[in-house]
């Protein structure tokens, strides 16, 4: 198991919102579903946003998966995943995105492999600013 003491100023990080970042990191959710395509390869570090998830289906994953929404952390790095993939969604790509099909259409599915869960979650010295940032120093160009 990879453990992780000191956080690496150089990664960045995705934010995620709840549950959807536990589901990550446990494996069950292995493609994160967003409106635009992503160049990014490789390692990123996982950051729970502040908000739960405003649709319908984070609960019911919750209760699948046997989650106690109140407890999952948030507004933390928790971990690090790599991003191996980024394509066009299909529908056979819904359970693996943890959402039903028809929230598909039209988005793009980030394959994720490898999570890794820290000990203990990092508080990012710099606060997200978009869907990417760096955790531990100021932004420098584009990572789309």
């Amino acid at each position: 198991m990879t453990v992780i003491t000191h956080p690496d100023r150089d990664l960045i990080a995705l934010g995620i919102r709840q549950p959807w970042a536990e589901l990550i990191l446990r494996g069950i959710k292995s493609i994160e579903v967003r409106s635009l395509p992503t160049n990014v390869r490789g390692t990123i570090y996982l950051y729970a946003g502040q908000h739960f998830a405003d649709i319908p289906h984070a609960d019911i994953m919750v209760a699948q998966h046997g989650l106690d929404a109140d407890r999952l952390p948030r507004s933390l790095i928790l971990g690090t995943v790599d991003i191996v993939d980024c394509r066009p969604c299909a529908t056979a790509d819904a359970t693996a995105a943890c959402v039903p099909a028809s929230m598909l259409e039209g988005k793009y599915g980030w394959r994720l492999t490898n999570p890794v869960r820290l000990d203990e979650p990092f508080k990012p010295r710099f606060l997200p600013y978009g869907v990417w940032f760096y955790p531990f120093k100021r932004r420098n160009g584009s990572m789309r």
